[in-house]
């Protein structure tokens, strides 16, 4: 197939499309998954692995073969952001990021701005290889900090120190990382009020550009929940991380950062624009294994085996025929697992769930825009009864959490999931 295609919609087989999403023409964002890590942490349920640090030189290959392929179905698309996830990609050699990265360019149009990004372990960062990283076009760094208390450190599994995650982020800084960001995690089995205020003190000290903040949430499966389930250790306090929540609030309000999104603060024009477009649901690729989608009206999501991916795509080659989606072609070789098309009963519950997620929440225009039908009109009485309830405010711009909303989210998210079917059948008062 040749290298161009139609950028900025689906196939519908000359229907109408079931809602309007985004297309290409504005740009992407680019994810690469690494999934490999020194060790796995005892409450990470994420798609990565340790003990198969031999495969790596196989697997980035494997990746720049996919990162080619998709580079024919798409032609030179506009990148807009380019974020490696894992795993831990601050493990793996510098010069396979470089390689990869270069291969993206070599395939895509990645704008002179990009934002693009690298997650880290603080262990892993040195003068060495964070001037690597800056030389192959690395320009943001998530560094995976998680707590500054050494003994909740050591009951998460992580590898490092409090000390040397404060090195860490000055070493960054000092080599020229202007845009650092830092992971922490709160309502953690053992941890109490005054370790977090110790936490956020420590964090704020650093004067980062953007910190992350996650509640602990116990995925069936991981070593973590079979030790709280089975007693081994106390099951976390649901109110006390609700106390945490509101104590950062306050104190990354008061050290200059502006919450932009339920887990989210930045310092101004230093938002996170890679997962931005995932909460506004614009367009983006998933390369590797496990890593998911959202392009010309469909998700889909990559194999999970790490090996079984490696595999088909050794000798992998786009074969000579039209697709109706790229997606189609990536299931013939064997990377894309499922595929999904975004109806307007899935895209108006992704529409909520991820936009209710920023503090600006859903804009009454945009939901119009894509969907044809006035905001209130699609969910009246999701509306009417969480705003009696103080967890929602709408107004003539938009509908938004609460700080109390924000606290109780989830509860929040499913309504309106649970609502979508009935919003679907709205009548649009416009072709959408």
């Amino acid at each position: 197939m040749g290298s161009r295609t139609i950028l900025d919609r689906p196939d519908t087989g000359g229907a109408p499309l079931p809602c309007r999403l985004p297309g290409l023409q504005d740009g992407i964002g680019v994810y690469l998954h690494i999934p490999f890590c020194l060790s796995k942490c005892p409450y990470c349920d994420f798609n990565t692995y340790e003990g198969l640090t031999p495969l790596i030189p196989a697997y980035v290959e494997s990746l720049r073969r996919e990162i080619t392929l998709w580079g024919k179905l798409l032609g030179p698309v506009k990148v807009t952001s380019v974020y490696y996830g894992g795993g831990t990609p601050s493990y793996v050699p510098p010069e396979t990021i470089a390689a990869s990265l270069d291969t993206v360019r070599d395939r895509f149009s990645v704008t002179p701005d990009a934002e693009i990004t690298i997650e880290a372990n603080p262990g892993d960062i040195d003068a060495g290889r964070s001037a690597a990283w800056l030389s192959a076009g690395i320009n943001r760094l998530s560094i995976g900090v998680q707590s500054f208390d050494d003994r909740l450190l050591e009951s998460l599994g992580r590898r490092h120190t409090a000390e040397e995650a404060a090195r860490a982020v000055a070493c960054a800084g000092s080599q020229g990382f202007g845009n650092i960001s830092i992971d922490l995690m709160f309502g953690l089995p053992n941890q109490s009020l005054g370790q977090w205020q110790s936490t956020l003190e420590s964090a704020a000290g650093l004067k980062t550009q953007h910190l992350s903040l996650y509640g602990l949430q116990l995925e069936p499966g991981t070593p973590m929940e079979a030790d709280v389930r089975l007693g081994r250790t106390p099951q976390p306090d649901g109110d006390l991380a609700a106390d945490m929540y509101l104590m950062a609030a306050d104190a990354l309000g008061s050290a200059g950062l502006r919450q932009y999104e339920v887990s989210n603060w930045a310092r101004p024009g230093k938002e996170s624009r890679h997962n931005l477009a995932y909460w506004t649901l614009r367009p983006y690729l998933g390369l590797g294994p496990g890593a998911h989608s959202l392009l010309l009206g469909r998700r889909f999501a990559n194999i999970r085996s790490p090996r079984g991916y490696v595999r088909r795509l050794e000798n992998a080659a786009m074969p000579d025929r039209p697709w109706k989606h790229p997606a189609d072609a990536m299931q013939a070789v064997g990377t894309v697992a499922n595929a999904e098309t975004m109806d307007r009963r899935t895209g108006i519950s992704d529409a909520m769930m991820m936009g209710m997620r920023l503090t600006g929440g859903v804009t009454n225009r945009d939901f119009y825009r894509r969907f044809g039908v006035e905001l209130g009109a699609a969910f009246a009485p999701e509306i009417r009864e969480l705003a009696a309830a103080g967890l929602v405010v709408h107004d003539s711009t938009a509908l938004r959490l609460t700080q109390r909303g924000m606290l109780l989210g989830n509860e929040v998210f499913a309504r309106f999931v649970e609502a979508s079917h009935r919003a679907a059948e709205v009548r649009p008062e416009r072709a959408a």
